[in-house]
């Protein structure tokens, strides 16, 4: 079985809707050995869980801190506390070179953009994601999603925006519910 990873992410006031396909995509993607990387965010990240049916081995939460969004990291083997990584200080990094405005960031927020690191390049920063699905408004390159889509892009890494209603009707026609 094909073991490539995807990052599913997007923005906390992703729809309704969106959100609905977002787990249908988990769970198709997982059947066919895709593991999610996400942040454990509300919206966009807690749909993708939401589809994820065997997470212990089909899914790596990166936390920015030891808990966030009512996940603790080490409860369960997927919830992971990206600081306590070997590659923490390397994705912290990256927020000078991806962010526009990083003197800007409160410390949690620091911590937020460097999750997003691992949720495209894995723990150690050297194995990225095969694709990148998120959600934006317009699929626009926006907020702290922004910062991943940015990430994607220099990596070249496939980014698929459900924000851009031609991707969304893609992948419905993909989940065969169009």
């Amino acid at each position: 079985m094909n073991r490539r990873h995807y990052a599913g992410i997007g923005a906390r006031s992703t729809p309704a809707s969106v959100q609905e396909i977002m787990s249908l995509l988990a769970a198709k993607l997982e059947s066919e050995g895709w593991i999610l990387r996400s942040g454990g965010a509300a919206g966009a990240d807690s749909a993708f869980e939401r589809g994820v049916r065997n997470p212990q081995s089909h899914a790596q939460i990166y936390l920015p801190d030891s808990s966030f969004n009512n996940r603790i990291a080490g409860s369960q083997p997927q919830f992971i506390n990206y600081q306590t990584l070997p590659g923490a200080q390397q994705a912290l990094n990256t927020l000078h070179q991806y962010h526009p405005a990083p003197h800007r960031l409160s410390p949690f927020a620091k911590n937020l953009m460097a999750r997003n690191a691992m949720q495209v390049l894995g723990s150690n920063l050297d194995s990225p994601s095969s694709l990148i699905v998120a959600w934006t408004p317009k699929g626009e390159i926006t907020g702290g999603t922004g910062q991943a889509l940015r990430m994607a892009q220099s990596y070249q890494i496939p980014v698929r925006n459900l924000g851009n209603e031609t991707t969304l009707q893609s992948v419905k026609k993909y989940l065969g519910i169009i």
